[in-house]
C-alpha cells in the first residue's frame, strides 16, 4: 500500500464487515487518517463526543484491524476538531494526510492569529447584496431618522443571514447620534426565561418597568414566544405601552408573522402594522465578498479558486462562510501551508456535517418543551403526573422520536428509565392529539421548527 490513507481505508473495511451499518456509519466512517509515525496511527474525528465513543467501544477493533493489515501492533491516537477550536491541537497538520509533525502549538500563538478577525456589528461592516438590500435600507432608516414610519420593523429570514447584525447596527448608530438613548436588546428565548424567573421571584413589576421604559426595543428571534401564552400576554402589553408613546420596536424572526402558527392573532396583527422586510440567502457575489472581508480581517491570502470553492458550497449561512475562513486560518497556521482546495474541502465537510450529538439534542428538546408548557426540565423527566407535566412529557417524547429517530428503549432511558410500553403509549396519545386538536398540533410544529432551525 502506498499511503497511510490506503492503509486506513483497509482498516475501515475490516471494521465495516464486523459492525451493523448504523454503528459503522455513526462511529467508524467519519474517522479520517492524519499521519502514521513511529508506530502511532493519528486519526481525526470532529468532536470529543465521537472520540469518547470510539475510544470506549471500538478502539480494540481498530487496533486489531491495523495489526491484521500491517502485521504489527499499532498505537492509535485520535485528535478532534474541538482541539483545534480550543487551540490545543498536538501536531501541525491540515488533517488531510500530511505526514510531517511539528512542535505542539501554544494556545497564545493561535489565539493571537485571530486578532483583528472580528468586527463591530455596524452598518459599515454589513455586506449588502441583492438578498438583503431592502432590510438593510429599512434598518438604516430607522436608525438615522427614527421617524416612526416603520414601527414596528419586522425582519425575517433563516438563521445566520445577518438579522442580529442589523439589530446591533441600529443600536450602534443610534448610540452614536444620541448616547443617552435607552436601548434594550434581547432575544425571545431570554425574554421568556426572564419572565419565568420574575414570576418565581414575585418581581413582575420590576420586569415590566425594565421593558416599558426603554426608548428602543430590539428583540431577536421573536418566534420563541410562540405557544407560550403568558409570555405572549406580557409582551402584548409591553408592545402596546411602547407603541402608544412612539417608542421604536424592531423584531426579528426566522419566518414572517403569518407563519408563526401559535402566535396570538392580536400580536400577529400588531407585528404587521409597520414594515415587514425579509432577508434571503446571499447570492454568489455577496458570498465572495463576505469570504474576502473575513480573510482580510484574519490576514489570510485567500486564493480566488479557494474563495470560489467555498462560496459555491456554503450558500445559505453567513456564519458558516466566516467560520470556514477562520478554520482555514487555523489549518494554515498548524500545517504551515497556504490555503488550498483540499484544506477547504475538509473545512466544508466538517461544517456541513455539523450535527449535535443525540444527548445534546434531547436536552434541547426537553428544555424547549418545558419553556413552552411552563414546567421544568426536571419535572418532565420526573414521575410527577399532573396533567400539565404529563402532557409536556408525552410531547417531549414524541418530538425526540420525530427529530432524532432514537429507538424507543433509548428514549425511555432519557426519561428516567421509562419502559417501552410507556413510550409507545405517549407517542400514540400525541399522534391522536395532533389529529384532533389543531392548536396543540400547531404548538408541536412550532417547537419542532424552533429546534431544527436554531
Amino acid at each position: 500500500m502506498e499511503s497511510f490513507s490506503q492503509v486506513f481505508n483497509a482498516v475501515k473495511q475490516s471494521c465495516e464487515s464486523e459492525l451493523s451499518p448504523t454503528a459503522y456509519g455513526l462511529w467508524i466512517k467519519p474517522i479520517e487518517p492524519v499521519e502514521f509515525k513511529e508506530g502511532t496511527a493519528v486519526l481525526y474525528l470532529k468532536s470529543e463526543f465521537q472520540k469518547n465513543i470510539v475510544m470506549t467501544k471500538y478502539m480494540h477493533m481498530l487496533s486489531a484491524a491495523f495489526k491484521d493489515i500491517l502485521g504489527f501492533d499499532v498505537a492509535v491516537e485520535i485528535i478532534t476538531e474541538e482541539a483545534i477550536d480550543s487551540q490545543l491541537l498536538p501536531h501541525e497538520s491540515d488533517l488531510k494526510g500530511i505526514t510531517q509533525t511539528a512542535e505542539p502549538v501554544k494556545k497564545q500563538k493561535l489565539a493571537e492569529s485571530y486578532n483583528g478577525g472580528e468586527y463591530e456589528y455596524t452598518f459599515d461592516t454589513f455586506i449588502v447584496g441583492s438578498s438583503n438590500t431592502f432590510a438593510y435600507a429599512a434598518c438604516k432608516a430607522v436608525a438615522q431618522q427614527q421617524s416612526g414610519a416603520y414601527n414596528p420593523l419586522f425582519i425575517y429570514g433563516p438563521s445566520g443571514l445577518g438579522k442580529t447584525h442589523l439589530l446591533m447596527a441600529i443600536s450602534h448608530e443610534i448610540k452614536r447620534q444620541n448616547p443617552d438613548t435607552n436601548i434594550l436588546y434581547i432575544n425571545g428565548e431570554a425574554f421568556a426565561n426572564e419572565l419565568i424567573t420574575a414570576i418565581g421571584r414575585q418581581a413582575t413589576n420590576e420586569f415590566r418597568e425594565k421593558y416599558r421604559r426603554v426608548d428602543i426595543l430590539l428583540m431577536d428571534d421573536i418566534q420563541f414566544l410562540a405557544g407560550k401564552t403568558q409570555t405572549q400576554e406580557e409582551f402584548f402589553y409591553t408592545f402596546n405601552d411602547l407603541h402608544q408613546v412612539g417608542k421604536q420596536i424592531v423584531l426579528t424572526s426566522d419566518r414572517p408573522p403569518k407563519d408563526i402558527k401559535t402566535l396570538e392573532e392580536r400580536l400577529r396583527t400588531r407585528f404587521e402594522w409597520g414594515l415587514l422586510a425579509d432577508i434571503s440567502p446571499p447570492d454568489f457575489e455577496t458570498r465572495i465578498a463576505i469570504i474576502r472581508r473575513k480573510a482580510q480581517l484574519l490576514d489570510i491570502e485567500m486564493p480566488d479558486e479557494v474563495a470560489e470553492f467555498i462560496a459555491n458550497r456554503l450558500k445559505n449561512n453567513i456564519r458558516q462562510l466566516e467560520g470556514a475562513v477562520k478554520k482555514i486560518k487555523a489549518y494554515k497556521l498548524l500545517a504551515g501551508s497556504p490555503p488550498s482546495i483540499s484544506m477547504a474541502q475538509t473545512v466544508i465537510r466538517d461544517i456541513l456535517n455539523d450535527n449535535q450529538p443525540t444527548p445534546v439534542t434531547v436536552e434541547r428538546i426537553i428544555k424547549e418543551v418545558g419553556r413552552t408548557f411552563g414546567v421544568s426540565e426536571e419535572d418532565i423527566r420526573s414521575s410527577k403526573r399532573s396533567s400539565q407535566i404529563s402532557t409536556a412529557r408525552q410531547i417531549a417524547m414524541y418530538i425526540v422520536r420525530e427529530i432524532t429517530q432514537m429507538p424507543l428503549a433509548e428514549i425511555g432511558k432519557e426519561f428516567n428509565g421509562r419502559d417501552h410500553a410507556t413510550i409507545v403509549y405517549a407517542l400514540q396519545k400525541v399522534e391522536n392529539m395532533i389529529q384532533k386538536d389543531s392548536h396543540q398540533k400547531e404548538i408541536i410544529e412550532d417547537i419542532i421548527k424552533n429546534i431544527r432551525d436554531n
